[in-house]
């Protein structure tokens, strides 16, 4: 199986938008998952059927970026001039009311799109990728307390708040920054099976909704001889 790459923009993006997902990634990737094993026993299965994931943060330069939240400033690991190609595209959410997307970013996204290649935006993301004309006539979802400024900004895109994320062909938007790492749970599963969804959910005690809010539904699940929900991860 070839490595998988994946690669983030950095602007000035909220942290766990794309850190979350991120991290979900990775906890679900052959390189943990091996090193997991000094701790836990882990399926041969699992760890075949794990994808090997590589990260790019990608920046017009390398020069480090001071992020929306947390006091977290990061150092790009590429530029998008020498970004290696990418299988899948993440993009953070921004605060719309100040950011304004670059030419160059715009260009990159709008390449990345045509050429059919995933793409993910998580939150606000969304109204990135809205500003490069890429979404208009998909459907998408933001972040629900952008929603109807959204909707009045980008009347070309069918903008919905009934799921937490929205699947149209290549382009796959989350509502929330914990949606976003929700939805790319669902893409897990659906690329690399349950069982490595939920080996890497357990390395960071993460149990994912469901497209539409509910936990009980993704990961198998366990009940007491009461019937009282327990949680889904095990522990040995």
């Amino acid at each position: 199986m070839a490595p998988f790459h994946i690669g983030a923009l950095v602007y000035d993006y909220q942290v766990l938008d794309v850190m979350g997902p991120f991290d979900l990634l990775n906890s679900s990737g052959k390189t943990l998952l091996n090193a997991m094993q000094h701790y836990v026993p882990i399926d041969k299965k699992v760890l075949s059927d794990a994808p090997d994931f590589v990260f790019h943060h990608i920046g017009e330069t390398l020069d480090p970026v001071h992020l929306l939240t947390s006091s977290v400033t990061i150092v790009p690991t590429n530029t998008i001039d020498d970004c290696p190609e990418l299988d899948a595209l993440l993009l953070g959410g921004p605060n719309p009311v100040s950011f304004t997307l670059s030419p160059k970013y715009a260009d990159f996204i709008r390449r990345h799109v045509a050429a059919g290649k995933l793409v993910f935006t998580t939150c606000t993301g969304s109204f990135v990728l809205a500003a490069t004309g890429a979404l208009d006539g998909r459907t998408a979802t933001i972040n629900n307390q952008e929603f109807h400024w959204i909707k009045k900004r980008y009347p070309n895109i069918s903008w919905t708040k009934e799921k937490k994320w929205e699947i149209d062909g290549n382009i796959w938007t989350g509502s929330g920054a914990v949606a976003g790492m929700d939805m790319v749970s669902h893409w897990i599963k659906e690329n690399y099976g349950l069982d490595v969804l939920t080996q890497g959910a357990s390395g960071l005690d993460y149990e994912p909704r469901d497209v539409d809010g509910a936990f009980d539904t993704v990961l198998k699940q366990r009940y007491d001889a009461r019937g009282k929900r327990l949680p889904a991860h095990v522990f040995p």
